[in-house]
Formats: structure tokens, C-alpha cells, sequence
């Protein structure tokens, strides 16, 4: 077995446990931390998770780190750290958007020499709603331009209390560059965690989050599942709010086969009968008829709908919700969820404020959303994302547009309604001339007007046997338009079915009714 996972297991044999379960005894401890870094782009966020595998993983190892796992474990002084290898905000926005508690820890990474920005504001949003203790890494301190106490300085304007300045968040100044500071970030991760960390259940059946899924073209569904509390077996049945299924395999983040997971650990599962979505929280089942009774269940609350609930034929319009300022963002979820309608349900998956960004474009694709944003821009690189991925982003300054552009996509989604309306009636009195498809009959207008181009349905003892449509209409040598009640005429008839003296034509138009919210 790999070093990592020994040294866990280890670890957990030497946990003096506790008192857990309400059925029956468990071993608990510490687990180790799960930390998220978050932060600007371009502020180093990837080279700092670059520099931290490439110096604690084995060097013959780093390259067959598997792709698509989403999260990796290092050692630190013989004490594992997982960190979720998420470069962005992607995994976090799923993740917390669908309710699951995964990172333990928050790095908020801060370019020393280019400090706050709206992407900056952004994380800091995220880590306080997420409620987890965090900590500053001020990144490029190698930099000439590095100020570190310009940086601390605007942390304070946006209400981060750093250690110094009143406050107690750590702040760890790093070069991903040269690694200079790395050793001091990861003892501060320790620090805190060993400060702040609680205790946990870390045997029996295992509960967690999805953090990662894809479809493997030569393996088929796969997962990676990060366990939270107990143990993951393979063979285990899991199910998730969409997905179950029995894990046939389970791989490390360095693609070697496992039998067993710890808590903070990731793994790679095979087995499910589809890819899970991102953020699904995940248990153990002793059947497989009861995992695929959880995950119905869960399926059908899902569908329930965040605004109204669903009844009828309606429609779903699912929406994700972007403003300037949490006042703004409650104000504009207020006047969706007012919205009346018959024909469509609004739902909404997701709402924050801040930018719109590519973990929004992302979660609009999976979940068929459009991404609504007042008071915000949208990143170029979302915007090229949406276009990609075909999602539709909608921006307003001003509420009153904000509601009318929702309702107009709304009534975009109604099928128009086919409407025939009568314009008249004319009985046959004489017929002149039949061919294979088409006649030429007299007849008087009897109710309305007789038009040219109508549709007619031929009615025979009050009983309609076909259809046709009018070509022309004469009065004796001339073409008319329209011929008025009273009046006799001579029309040209196309259809299918032979008309006879004493059928009448019921002349109409036929419309598209707009359906409206």
C-alpha cells in the first residue's frame, strides 16, 4: 500500500477514538484538513498548488498523478493535508451551491504586488458564507513591486482582520516561483487545523461529496468521492441525490488501486450507473435497493424546485442569479420568486454576487440555466465560455428590465397556441369544373366573407368531411379579394375531397395565439 494512505491508516490506528454512533460504537479523531484555494486569477493559484505536489509527492510519482481526480494528498511533517485541486472557484461554487460541507480550510491568495481585486472580493465572499477559518497567502513576495502592508491594508477595507491588524487570520507571505515560504504555509495549515479542527466519526460506513465525475471512454461512469466521515470499501453500494451504484474499483489521486479510504481522502470510484453532479453529497447503503430508493427520493425533492412547485404541464426555466450586493441579489430572488405564471416555473439553482465567472457558465451548462447578473459584468473568459457552451447570460442595471427580460424568456419557452378563427360562410350552388385536385364551384355567401387564400373546412349535412384552401375568387370575369355576405361568386377550390351542391364552406384563418406569462 502507498505511503500516504499507510501513514493515514496509521494515524487512525493510533487515534485513542471516542464514543460515536447512535446504533452502535465507532472509533472518532481528527481528521486531516481539506483546504481550497481560492482567489484573483492570474494571482498564482495553480502555481502554488503546482509547487506543493511537485515538493511533496515523490518525484516519480507527480507525473502519474491521474487527470480528472480533482484532489491530491501530501505529507507534512508525517501528517497528510488534501487539497482540493480546483483552480478557480468551479468546484466550490457546485459544491456549496448543492448544500455539501467539503473544505476545511481556505487559502485566499492575494498577489503581493497587484492586491485586491473583483475576484479577490469575490473568494472572500465565498469563505465567509462558507463559514471555514482561512488563511491569507500573500503570493509573488519575490516580486520588486511585492507590498505586503498595501495588501493588509485593503484586507482590512473589505473586513479580513489579518493577525497585526486587529485581527486573528493568518497571513503567510510565499513565492510559488522560488518556494520560498511553502514550508511555513503548510505548518500554518496544520496549526490552525490542529486549533480549529473537531473531531469526527472516521470508522464505519462511509458519507462524503462528489468533487469530481466524467464519463472514462474505456471504463465507463467514474467519480471522485472525498470522504468525510467513516471509511469507503471497495464493493461498497453509494448513492448520491442522482446517481448509486456498487464501486467495482477505487483508485488513489496517483491512479493505484485501494481497498480502503479514510476520511479526507480521495478517491477515484468506478461502478456508478451515471456520473453524479458536482457537489452531491454521497452515503453507504447495505442494498442496492435501498441506495436507489435514497437517490429517487432525493431526485424527486431536487425537482421540487426552489421558487414554486411543480404541477401540471408547465414548463421549467431554471435560473442562476448574479448582482452587485447581497441587498440587491435578495431584492432581485424576491421579485422572481413574485413572478406569476401558469405556464412556466422558475427555479432557481444558484445566486451569488460578484462577477459573472466561468464556475457560473459552468453550472448554467449542467443545469440548463440562464445566468441573470444586476449590476455586475461578466469576465471575458466567461463570456467566451458561454459562448462555447451555448449559455445565455442576460445583464441589467435597472429592475423593471430585469423583470421584463425573465418574463420575455419565459414566453420564448410557451408554444404558440394554433387558433382558427371563422370568417365566413358560402353555400355551393352550382358546380363548373373538377379536376384531380382542385374545382371551380359557385356558391352564395351566406354569414361573413368569402376570402381569397382562406382555408375552408367543407361541411356536408353538418358534418365537416375534409378540408381545402381557396385560390381564387371571380365575380363573373373579375379576381377579387374578398367577397361580402349576400354576394355570389365563383370560387376556385383546392382539396382532397369532392364537393357537391349544397355543401357549405366555412371559411378561416388560422393564427398563432402568444401565450403569455
Amino acid at each position: 500500500m502507498d505511503k500516504v494512505t499507510k501513514t493515514t491508516e496509521d494515524r487512525l490506528r493510533q487515534s485513542s477514538g471516542g464514543q460515536a454512533g447512535a446504533s452502535k460504537q465507532y472509533k472518532v479523531g481528527t481528521r486531516p484538513p481539506v483546504v481550497v484555494i481560492l482567489g484573483h486569477v492570474d494571482h498564482g493559484k495553480t502555481s502554488i498548488l503546482d509547487y506543493i505536489r511537485k515538493s511533496r509527492v515523490a518525484e516519480k510519482e507527480t507525473g502519474g498523478i491521474t487527470q480528472h481526480v480533482g484532489a491530491y494528498q501530501v505529507l507534512q511533517k508525517q501528517q497528510p493535508i488534501t487539497f482540493l485541486d480546483t483552480p478557480g472557484h468551479e468546484a466550490f461554487h457546485a459544491m456549496r451551491a448543492r448544500g455539501a460541507h467539503v473544505a476545511d480550510i481556505a487559502l485566499l491568495v492575494v498577489a503581493a504586488e497587484d492586491g485586491i481585486k473583483p475576484q479577490t472580493k469575490e473568494a472572500i465572499q465565498h469563505i465567509k458564507q462558507a463559514a471555514i477559518p482561512y488563511i491569507v497567502v500573500m503570493n509573488k513576495m519575490d516580486k520588486p513591486a511585492a507590498d505586503a502592508m498595501k495588501v493588509k491594508t485593503q484586507l482590512l477595507e473589505e473586513e479580513v482582520l489579518v493577525e497585526g491588524f486587529g485581527g486573528t487570520v493568518p497571513v503567510v507571505e510565499v513565492s510559488a516561483k522560488t518556494g520560498a515560504g511553502i514550508e511555513e504555509l503548510l505548518d500554518t495549515i496544520l496549526l490552525l487545523w490542529e486549533v480549529e479542527g473537531t473531531e469526527t466519526r472516521i470508522e464505519g460506513p462511509a458519507k462524503g461529496a462528489v468533487i469530481e465525475s466524467f464519463m472514462d471512454s474505456r471504463r465507463g461512469f467514474a467519480a471522485t468521492l472525498l470522504v468525510r466521515e467513516g471509511e469507503l470499501r471497495r464493493q461498497d453500494i453509494v448513492a448520491t441525490n442522482s446517481v448509486s451504484g456498487k464501486i467495482k474499483s477505487m483508485e488513489d489521486f496517483l491512479g493505484r488501486a485501494v481497498d480502503v479510504a479514510s476520511t479526507s481522502m480521495p478517491v477515484l470510484v468506478l461502478g456508478l450507473q451515471d456520473a453524479p453532479e458536482v457537489g452531491d453529497k454521497f452515503e453507504v447503503f447495505s442494498t442496492l435497493e435501498e441506495a436507489q430508493a435514497y437517490t429517487a427520493e432525493k431526485s424527486k425533492k431536487d425537482q421540487e424546485g426552489d421558487v414554486l412547485d411543480f404541477s401540471g404541464d408547465r414548463k421549467v426555466l431554471n435560473l442562476i442569479l448574479k448582482a452587485d450586493v447581497h441587498g440587491s441579489l435578495e431584492a432581485v430572488h424576491e421579485l422572481v420568486r413574485a413572478l406569476p405564471s401558469e405556464h412556466v416555473i422558475l427555479r432557481v439553482l444558484f445566486e451569488n454576487v460578484g462577477d459573472v465567472n466561468e464556475s457560473d457558465v459552468k453550472l448554467a451548462s449542467s443545469g440548463k440555466a440562464v445566468i441573470i447578473s444586476f449590476r455586475v459584468g461578466v469576465m471575458p473568459a466567461a463570456q467566451n465560455f458561454a459562448h462555447q457552451m451555448g449559455v445565455t447570460i442576460l445583464s441589467y442595471d435597472i429592475i423593471y428590465n430585469l423583470v421584463q427580460g425573465i418574463r420575455e424568456v419565459m414566453e420564448e419557452m410557451l408554444i404558440n397556441e394554433i387558433v382558427e378563427v371563422e370568417t365566413g360562410k358560402l353555400r355551393v350552388i352550382a358546380l363548373f369544373r373538377t379536376e384531380k385536385n382542385r374545382m371551380i364551384v359557385g356558391g352564395r355567401v351566406i354569414e361573413g366573407e368569402a376570402k381569397r387564400g382562406a382555408h375552408v373546412s367543407v361541411m356536408r349535412n353538418e358534418e365537416k368531411i375534409g378540408e381545402g384552401k381557396i385560390i381564387r375568387i371571380k365575380i363573373q370575369d373579375k379576381d377579387m379579394e374578398k367577397v361580402n355576405k349576400g354576394d355570389e361568386c365563383g370560387v376556385l377550390y383546392e382539396g382532397g375531397v369532392r364537393i357537391e351542391v349544397g355543401d357549405v364552406l366555412e371559411f378561416f384563418s388560422v393564427e398563432k395565439k402568444k401565450m403569455t406569462v
